[in-house]
């Protein structure tokens, strides 16, 4: 077996796309929950958008259901409107729609300085944790079963 390493540092789209494709090709073959989500549908996409009077953003979550659990992405108010309730009017009615499109469970991530308080308020629980990503902070995995 002859081979030879390269090393590049910089960006390479090319390779990146490479090393995907390689690893998708992999977890479809050893993975049917892989291969199923790639079928057109498998993922559903959750947005919800908060418009101000005049029609602009200022938050919303967006998610996506997909192997009965609904992932949450991404999930920001503008600061005047945080604490007083609509945080919790959003996540309630984002993990409501994903029940409907089946999903059991709920997965996000956040950073110490962000939302982990708030999630554990609606039970959502810490199970994983990377101390010090960045630089002194922490980094939290979250899941929540409905039940």
């Amino acid at each position: 077996m002859n081979y030879s390493i390269d090393v590049s540092l910089e960006q390479n789209e090319e390779f990146s796309a490479f090393l995907k494709h390689k690893i998708r090709e992999y977890n479809n073959e050893h993975s049917i929950h892989h291969r199923e989500i790639r079928k057109e549908g498998s993922i559903q996409p959750i947005n919800i958008i908060v418009l101000d009077n005049d029609k602009q953003w200022i938050g919303g979550i967006s998610a996506e259901v997909y192997w009965h659990w609904v992932e949450i992405h991404d999930f920001w108010l503008r600061e005047e409107y945080r604490g007083k309730g609509l945080g919790q009017l959003l996540l309630h009615k984002a993990e409501t729609i994903a029940k409907e499109k089946g999903a059991t469970k709920a997965l996000l991530t956040t950073y110490e300085f962000q939302a982990r308080l708030f999630y554990e308020l609606h039970q959502y629980r810490v199970v994983g944790k990377i101390s010090d990503y960045p630089p002194g902070s922490t980094y939290f995995t979250m899941v929540k079963a409905f039940v």
